[in-house]
């Protein structure tokens, strides 16, 4: 039940940071203005507080974690929102990330 809590906070946590950014670009790449950016700021400190919630105490591992989930995260996102396509690699590459997520956290530890 850990290791699900822990996937949940993940893509929480991928939502809150990568949408939050998508925001802000948005506003001012996309010329959106400050609602969008000020949004996203929010939702962006959100982001640090779905983190906190890992069931894991150390911060070090669970950022280091979380960046192969951003990586992933960050491609499902062009595809859903901005009509991105990814290609073998990028494919290739985020699936690698999320080997990586699975070592750093729920490989078995002595208590």
């Amino acid at each position: 039940m850990a290791v699900v809590r822990s996937v949940v906070l993940f893509v929480l946590a991928a939502l809150a940071e990568i949408g939050g950014a998508w925001l802000i670009w948005q506003g001012v790449r996309e010329h959106r203005g400050w609602p969008w950016i000020g949004l996203g700021v929010v939702v962006l400190g959100a982001y640090g507080f779905v983190a906190t919630l890992q069931p894991d105490a150390h911060f070090g591992r669970i950022l280091a974690a979380y960046g192969g989930v951003f990586v992933a995260g960050s491609l499902a996102w062009g595809v859903v929102a901005d009509g991105f396509r990814p290609d073998r690699y990028d494919v290739i590459g985020a699936l690698v990330c999320l080997a990586g997520v699975a070592v750093i956290m729920y490989a078995p530890r002595p208590a």
